[in-house]
């Protein structure tokens, strides 16, 4: 098998599942007990948040810990909004932000009246900061721009996007999910308010990510139920996960340089391969402004939900630049953003490389390629 999906998810890092392992096998302490087995819980908690923290140049208190990436981008966009309607109730982010960012400006739209203005993006997926700037207005609390796209790996201006908002007091978040590990990434840099993560994204374990958010900056928490988490995040936290978490974090930063540079070359060999072979295939997105593992491709005339199919029975395990809901194949909302036809944004697939990808994957997953096209578009 040719995995070529870590966008979706990676493997567990050795050192992850090593760190893991003490909190799986006897050590079943509540955090929240005062008792020595409580308190080792406590302990591993404290030692993860400090590593992560200072992996990404952050103070310790300012990293939350949550179930995924999707709840850590749910309470920063709700948590924020909510905590900052005295000044307003706009608030801004693009139109290609993953699900779990626009339906939770949908979900504040709907039911709690806050206004929402969705940012348009060029045909090569990048926001142009002078429509950010016109936008603004006095009451705007905050905007959220992905760093890195997950479908395309586009990344965005986000310096540029945070100036401006700085410039207006604008509080500012980015969906960090698909980022780290794979490029350098450290909130104060990017001049953030706000940063989302989600552990198996980077060789970490599934149902952990974490949130961070600046020293002095206001949040309300989006569940109630305990003074976990500084009473930002309610819940018994999931020990064995955030310890697996800040593990796979040091693991993946640590190879993150030498992975980027072996995968980037691999990814523009991937797409030279199927282009040779597949000369009317569409590379979508800025190959300048991309993660070094990321590959997006249309296949006009092809069948999306066919060519996954087909190369997942030729062992090459990829993803659609599509959501797969309720059994059928629906167009990228990315894509479609983009300005790509709809039949085009059906038919495309995303290739994603990692750690484990290797040259034979490479020439594997072009022969699989032309093999399952030529059945819908022969040559």
């Amino acid at each position: 098998m040719v995995y070529l999906d870590y966008n979706a998810t990676t493997p567990l890092a050795p050192t992850a599942r090593a760190s893991m392992l003490p909190h799986l096998d006897g050590g079943f302490g509540n955090p929240s007990s005062i008792h020595a087995a409580g308190r080792r819980a406590r302990a591993a908690i404290d030692d993860a948040r400090d590593s992560l923290a200072d992996l990404l140049g952050v103070r310790s208190h300012e990293i939350i810990f949550t179930g995924g990436g999707t709840e850590a981008c749910n309470l920063a966009v709700i948590g924020l909004a909510r905590a900052h309607t005295p000044r307003g109730k706009h608030i801004i982010t693009s139109a290609i932000e993953h699900h779990a960012v626009l339906h939770a400006f949908d979900y504040l739209k709907t039911y709690e009246g806050f206004e929402v203005t969705l940012l348009p993006v060029n045909v090569e997926g990048r926001v142009n900061p002078d429509d950010l700037a016109a936008a603004l207005r006095d009451d705007t609390t905050l905007v959220s721009v992905m760093h890195a796209n997950n479908e395309t790996g586009v990344l965005q201006p986000i310096e540029e996007l945070v100036s401006i908002c700085a410039k207006r007091g604008v509080l500012f978040h980015t969906d960090a999910v698909q980022t780290m590990g794979k490029i350098p990434l450290r909130p104060q840099e990017l001049g953030v308010s706000a940063l989302s993560l989600a552990a198996h994204k980077f060789y970490g374990p599934m149902g952990v990510g974490a949130l961070y958010v600046g020293s002095g900056i206001a949040l309300m928490p989006t569940v109630h139920g305990g003074a976990h988490e500084n009473t930002r995040r309610p819940g018994t936290e999931n020990v064995a996960g955030i310890a697996g978490m800040a593990s796979a974090a040091t693991w993946a930063t640590s190879h993150a340089s030498e992975t980027a540079a072996r995968l980037s070359p691999l990814r523009e060999e991937l797409w030279q391969g199927i282009q040779a072979q597949c000369p009317s295939a569409i590379r979508n997105g800025n190959p300048d402004h991309c993660l070094p593992n990321t590959l997006n491709i249309s296949f006009p005339g092809s069948d999306g939900e066919s060519l996954l199919m087909g190369l997942d029975l030729e062992g090459v395990c990829v993803s659609s630049g599509s959501a797969c809901m309720v059994g059928s194949i629906q167009p990228s909302h990315v894509l479609l953003g983009m300005g790509l036809p709809r039949d085009t944004a059906m038919a495309t697939v995303r290739y994603s490389l990692g750690f484990h990808s290797t040259p034979a994957d490479i020439q594997h997953a072009i022969r699989a390629t032309q093999k399952v096209v030529s059945r819908q578009l022969p040559q």
